[in-house]
This record gives structure tokens, C-alpha cells and sequence, in this order.
């Protein structure tokens, strides 16, 4: 089990957003990856992942093209066993370029807890190193 348990409530799905923001910023991929079911389906921009080896391995390839990433999110809505949330985060590439990276992601939870599905939609803005807020 993965608390807090849906259905949610406003606290609750405030605490799993920062759960999730918490852990996402850890930079672990094998930390992150276990809030996700066995059978997890995800859309990320334009790739399609099945399960949370799949997202394991996504996670690991991420971290190693977007350095130093710092990620800050904040809840949309909720009800009953969804949550949306939009965010953004700021990385560098292995030249030195930053970027800012916004989204939203909509989240839907199995009853243990842990997430189901995760589509999230990004946009990246390069930004000089001076523009960093995050």
C-alpha cells in the first residue's frame, strides 16, 4: 500500500503531490518507480510506457540527459481517485543550456494506492542560467 489511499480528500491529495514531488526530486529511479503499479501505463510527451520496469528504465535514461533537475508541483483537482496537477522544473543538458519545463499531468490511482495511469503533457523553455526560480 501506497498512503495516502484514494478516495481523496483535499489533504490527502495535497500530501500526494508533494509525495510525489518529494521523491521525483530525490532523483532515484528505483525509489520513484515503486509509487507506480506493476501494470502502470503512462504517456510522457511522445513516449508510450508500459509497467514500472519500463518506467524504472525511463526514469534512469531522464536523469542522465537532464541535470541537476529540481521539480516543484502543484495540485489542480482532484475527486474520488484522480489527481491533476500541473508543474514545472528546471534542468541543464550536458552543455550547459537550462531549460524550464512546464506541464500537467493527470493521475489515476488503484485502490492500494499506487498509480495506475500518469499522462502528462511538457513543453520545454530554454532559459539562461540567471531566469532559474527553482
Amino acid at each position: 500500500m501506497r498512503p495516502p489511499l484514494p478516495p481523496f480528500t483535499e489533504a490527502t491529495a495535497r500530501a500526494k503531490v508533494q509525495a510525489a514531488e518529494d521523491a521525483w526530486n530525490s532523483r532515484d529511479p528505483e525509489k520513484v518507480s515503486l509509487a507506480y503499479s506493476q501494470d502502470t501505463e503512462w504517456r510522457n510527451r511522445n513516449e508510450f510506457l508500459h509497467g514500472r520496469e519500463e518506467v524504472k528504465a525511463f526514469l534512469q535514461r531522464k536523469w542522465a540527459k537532464e541535470l541537476d533537475y529540481k521539480l516543484k508541483k502543484v495540485l489542480w483537482a482532484f475527486s474520488d481517485n484522480r489527481i491533476a496537477v500541473r508543474f514545472e522544473y528546471e534542468w541543464r543538458n550536458a552543455d550547459g543550456q537550462w531549460f524550464r519545463s512546464y506541464g500537467n499531468e493527470m493521475w489515476a490511482f488503484d485502490a492500494d494506492g499506487l498509480m495506475r495511469r500518469r499522462y502528462a503533457s511538457i513543453n520545454d523553455a530554454p532559459i539562461s542560467e540567471n531566469e532559474r526560480r527553482l
